[in-house]
């Protein structure tokens, strides 16, 4: 299974965008999809995670509470969406799978970059 993530851009601080995270050659079930980005020089970051048959969702304390998970079972897609964008929120953002949370995270796609303007 491959993933891409897309949906990135340029915003304002302030505004909102919503990732998505594709899966092809096969589907997300039974995995759990994640989110994560990497900011320049600094290390790759946990975001937000949802259990694909379970739809239970985690988020970093970095984004909770104005951002939201949800996936659509039929196109084997996932969505992140991110309000209230920050500065801090700008860089490239990944997803993976993996088995259940506390799984080796795999099939890293390219990402897309999140670029934040104040």
């Amino acid at each position: 299974v491959q993933l891409q993530a897309s949906g990135g851009g340029l915003v304002q601080a302030g505004g909102s965008l919503m990732l998505s995270c594709a899966a092809s050659g096969g589907t997300f079930n039974p995995y759990t999809v994640g989110w994560f980005r990497q900011a320049t020089g600094k290390d790759r970051e946990f975001v937000a995670r949802v259990g694909w048959n379970s739809g239970t969702t985690a988020y970093s304390p970095s984004v909770a509470g104005r951002s939201a998970l949800s996936r659509d079972i039929a196109r084997n897609t996932v969505w992140l969406q991110i309000n209230n964008l920050k500065p801090e929120d700008t860089a490239i953002y990944y997803c993976a799978k993996a088995l259940g949370a506390s799984g080796r995270w795999e099939s890293w796609g390219q990402g897309t970059q999140v670029t934040v303007s104040s």
